[in-house]
């Protein structure tokens, strides 16, 4: 049985979508959790049954914390499954220097503020020998991990 846990502070984003899960008719598929993530994944991890047990993990969240999901999903999804970072290229900012950075008023602050820590991700997942991983450069960039052990 395929089961989605949807895990969201903002409830009203799910509910945008909700009329076209209940015209779908999979609603009974969707468990949606209105938290911030960490709590719950570390909940999940409290449950011996939990551990390797998702198939797909899509992370769309505060960049702050993307190392922190990075380490608890690795736990929840199986050997083979699937670890999705959104916004890995994060309007392309990775690829400057910090100086270069500096230097520019193309990027908003709020872009700018959050740029070390995908980085950081970045260098992370390429170094992770526990995963194979390849960066789309579509959108904001994707990132996909395959768990290899």
């Amino acid at each position: 049985m395929i089961q989605i846990t949807a895990i969201d502070p903002d409830r009203e984003a799910y509910e945008i979508g909700l009329p076209i899960i209940r015209k779908a008719g999979v609603e009974h598929k969707i468990d949606f959790i209105d938290s911030p993530a960490l709590p719950i994944l570390d909940k999940m991890l409290q449950d011996p049954n939990s551990k390797s047990s998702y198939d797909f993990a899509y992370v769309d969240a505060d960049k702050e914390n993307y190392m922190n999901y990075h380490g608890r999903l690795m736990k929840l999804v199986k050997v083979g499954g699937l670890i999705v970072y959104d916004n890995t290229l994060w309007s392309g900012t990775v690829a400057y220097s910090e100086s270069s950075l500096s230097n520019t008023c193309k990027f908003p602050e709020g872009v700018l503020s959050k740029v070390e820590f995908v980085k950081e991700l970045n260098k992370v997942l390429a170094a992770d020998s526990r995963i194979q991983m390849t960066q789309l450069p579509v959108g904001d960039g994707v990132t996909i991990c395959m768990r290899l052990y």
